[in-house]
């Protein structure tokens, strides 16, 4: 019987559009997480971690073997936006940015990244999201133009 097998780990990060602070109450940050755990999870790609700040949010998870990582995004991005806004209806002008960044995660290295995106609170005490993507776009070799990252 033929099989089709994958352990594919991905790194999600986005923000708000402009990087605006929408999600600073502690209990509307952690329901959010919480839902997009859920999002994920509906499209067979469940998440290891979901955290944040009020500006934008890492996630890590495991793609399915039938959805691309633009879908899932995109489907994510929408769900969530929606939820929002029925949710907290004062964020009713709550949007996402256009853009975001997908990287591969090594298994070896789940356990530290589930770390890190759980202490986002405390890291951003030292680094902005701006630093701390272009650090991200470095460690993976990505080029990218300033103009049209920060959305």
């Amino acid at each position: 019987m033929p099989q089709s097998l994958s352990k594919i780990y991905i790194h999600l990060v986005f923000s708000t559009k402009d990087r605006r602070p929408f999600v600073s109450d502690d209990d509307a940050r952690n329901r959010l997480h919480e839902y997009l755990g859920g999002a994920c999870r509906k499209l067979d790609c469940p998440s290891v971690v979901v955290g944040g700040v009020e500006d934008h949010v890492h996630i890590l998870l495991r793609l399915s073997r039938s959805v691309d990582v633009a879908r899932l995004v995109h489907e994510i991005k929408r769900e969530s936006s929606k939820w929002m806004k029925e949710t907290f209806p004062e964020m009713n002008s709550f949007s996402r940015q256009a853009g975001y960044g997908a990287f591969s995660i090594s298994p070896s290295h789940v356990d530290g990244l589930t770390e890190y995106i759980a202490t986002q609170e405390e890291h951003h005490r030292k680094e902005s999201f701006q630093d701390e993507f272009r650090r991200l776009l470095r460690m993976y070799e990505l080029e990218w133009d300033e103009r049209y990252v920060w959305d």
